[in-house]
């Protein structure tokens, strides 16, 4: 849900600094704040995976750079602040990390679709995080079994390369993680 204080004053990285810390995500894209509850826990699942999943990949491989889960503040400009369900920062971009959240795109931003979000994250962010220099980006569905993936080309494009659905023996995988692999089948496989 989109709400601004005037529908002509786009609010900043300060006024972000002031929203309530009440269990909900608060993010700023152009400078309006959007507002989602809690997600539900098989998103809460699928997110948990998927940062195992690369978590358990960078044991021993440090260098390649570091995965956070959500919430993480990740300060695209002045009047663009997003929290996405997961990001990954390369091991040559160390430098955007502060103690406090990201300042600056990280190699690869994760969003997990729900219901209240996937316009959103098919959209808006979507074309933010080609304009701003996100290297790669995972949309994760759910509901179709499903992971598109965007990543940036060499003439500076961010179309989707790829979409890979469960049932078809798929792998996941990203240059940004030499030699690492994701089942498609086993990411959206039901819990036990």
């Amino acid at each position: 849900m989109p709400t601004a204080a005037r529908p002509d004053v786009r609010l900043t990285y300060d006024d972000f600094l002031l929203f309530p810390e009440d269990g909900k995500r608060h993010e700023l894209i152009d400078g309006v704040h959007y507002v989602t509850a809690s997600p539900a826990l098989g998103h809460q699942e699928l997110v948990g995976r998927l940062y195992l999943a690369i978590g358990n990949f960078l044991v021993g491989r440090r260098h390649l750079g570091r995965v956070f889960l959500s919430p993480a503040d990740v300060v695209l400009s002045y009047h663009d602040v997003v929290v996405p369900d997961l990001l990954f920062v390369a091991g040559d971009q160390q430098d955007i990390l502060t103690e406090a959240n990201v300042q600056g795109p990280p190699a690869l931003v994760v969003e997990i679709l729900s219901p209240s979000t996937r316009r959103r994250d098919e959209g808006i962010k979507r074309k933010l995080f080609g304009e701003k220099g996100i290297r790669e980006y995972w949309i994760v569905d759910p509901k179709g079994l499903r992971v598109t993936v965007f990543r940036r080309s060499d003439n500076g494009q961010f179309p989707r390369l790829m979409e890979v659905s469960a049932g078809q023996g798929w792998q996941l995988e990203t240059p940004l993680l030499p030699d690492f692999a994701l089942s498609i089948d086993e990411l959206f496989a039901p819990a036990l």
